[in-house]
C-alpha cells in the first residue's frame, strides 16, 4: 500500500486516507441536511406566523368596519383595534426574527470534525 507521512507524524495508508475522506464528507453530508431541516423547519413556522397575520388583518378589517358602522368616531383610537394593531406588530417582529435567522442558518459552514484518536490495528504476524 502507498504511505504518506501526516502532519502529526503518523504514517497514513491509502485505505486509512479513504476512510478519513469518507468520513470527512458523511460529516459535511449530515451538517447539510440538518441544516436544511433547519431551514425547512423555519419556514414552516414562517408560513404559519403569515397565515396569522393575514388572518389579524381580516379581524382588524372587520372590526373597523363594525365600529365605523355603529357611528363611533376617531376608530383608529379604539382599544379593540390598538390591540390589533399591536398583536400585528408583534406577528410581524416575529416574522422578520424567523427571515433572518434563516438567512443566518443559510450562510453557516459546516465545523471541522474532531480529529478521533487513532486506534492502533494489532500488528498481524506476516509469517501466518
Amino acid at each position: 500500500m502507498e504511505e504518506q507521512g501526516s502532519p502529526n507524524g503518523k504514517i497514513k495508508t491509502t485505505g486509512e486516507k479513504l476512510w478519513d475522506s469518507t468520513r470527512k464528507t458523511l460529516h459535511v453530508a449530515g451538517f447539510q441536511a440538518n441544516k436544511y431541516k433547519r431551514i425547512v423547519q423555519k419556514k414552516i413556522d414562517l408560513a404559519s406566523l403569515h397565515r396569522k397575520i393575514v388572518a389579524s388583518h381580516g379581524d382588524l378589517g372587520k372590526l373597523i368596519d363594525d365600529i365605523r358602522e355603529s357611528g363611533a368616531p376617531d376608530i383608529l383610537a379604539k382599544n379593540e383595534v390598538q390591540e390589533l394593531f399591536h398583536t400585528l406588530d408583534n406577528f410581524k417582529a416575529d416574522a422578520a426574527a424567523l427571515e433572518q435567522e434563516i438567512e443566518n442558518i443559510k450562510v453557516e459552514e459546516a465545523p471541522e470534525e474532531e480529529e478521533a484518536p487513532v486506534e492502533e490495528a494489532p500488528d498481524k504476524d506476516p509469517e501466518q
